[in-house]
């Protein structure tokens, strides 16, 4: 009798060993699941009119988030045209606004605020300078590797309506 009590004790603490408990199975934060790079899958900016923004036809891109708090942001248009001058400060101005118009950049600081499931990018330079020291915060969920961004509130002053752009983890 004594033998099969020993036997049963250790099959349940093997199995209490075994499955997750609340302490194991704790998610981590969502800055825990931001860091990292993320490839660009799609994204989707429509302005208040319903035109669709040029840096969204046919994109590539990388969002890179670092546990530090800094962060480099591409989206470039797939295919521009190539500039006919070596240096692009040579190149007719006309080719140099259709390769401006298919390419965000920007880089700076980022935050997250858990409980509203937000992250605030600081843009401490741009492409386009006058985001340049702007805040801009984006809803955000993480399903698995995928990231997705929403921004329902473009700065004044922009007619950028609404942007979803989604990511998946770079493995």
């Amino acid at each position: 009798m004594r033998k099969f009590s020993i036997l049963t004790l250790s099959a349940v603490m093997l199995v209490l060993v075994i499955l997750p408990g609340p302490t194991v199975a704790q998610q981590r934060s969502l800055k825990e699941q931001l860091i990292g790079a993320w490839e660009l899958v799609s994204c989707e900016r429509t302005t208040a009119n319903g035109a669709k923004q040029p840096s969204c036809v046919n994109p590539t891109g990388i969002l890179i988030l670092d546990a530090s708090g800094r962060y480099a942001h591409l989206i470039v248009v797939r295919g521009r045209p190539k500039l006919t001058a070596v240096n692009r400060s040579d190149a007719p101005a006309e080719q140099y606004k259709a390769a401006a118009q298919g390419f965000v950049a920007n880089f700076g600081t980022w935050l997250v605020n858990e409980r509203d499931k937000t992250i605030t990018r600081h843009y401490e330079a741009a492409l386009l300078p006058n985001y340049e020291e702007r805040d801009v915060k984006n809803s955000v969920s993480v399903a698995g590797d995928e990231l997705t961004l929403v921004d329902p509130n473009p700065p004044d002053g922009f007619d950028q309506g609404r942007m979803v752009t989604v990511y998946r983890r770079v493995r």
